[in-house]
């Protein structure tokens, strides 16, 4: 059974920080690419970060550059994303995604983890 579980969601203050972390099971986790995407209210989901199987090669949406940093563990089975100067912008819910790639269609959704960023 596939399973992707998120967790370190929460509350914090602007400027604060929080880890993210996508615990994989069901499948070879160190042959997906793995994302975070993130949907606020009212908006479409975004993607936030992805990161290669290896882990060689990361990409991040402008408004999170130099302020997030997604890393993997593939011994772990694990993703993680590393959010610094947190704004009130950054407020969604966070939501782990693997990709097999290859155009096969193997994809697979974590349940999300709420990220609230306020004072």
């Amino acid at each position: 059974q596939v399973q992707l579980v998120e967790s370190g969601g929460g509350l914090v203050q602007p400027g604060g920080s929080l880890r993210l972390s996508c615990a994989a099971s069901g499948f070879t986790f160190s042959r997906y690419t793995m994302s975070w995407y993130r949907q606020a209210p009212g908006k479409e989901r975004e993607l936030v970060a992805n990161i290669t199987r290896a882990g060689v090669s990361t990409n991040y949406a402008d408004s999170v550059k130099g302020r997030f940093t997604i890393s993997r563990d593939n011994a772990k089975n694990t993703v993680y994303l590393q959010m610094n100067s947190l704004k009130s912008e950054d407020t969604a819910v966070y939501y782990c995604y693997a990709d097999r790639g290859l155009g096969i269609g193997l994809v697979y959704w974590g349940q999300g983890t709420q990220v609230t960023v306020s004072s």
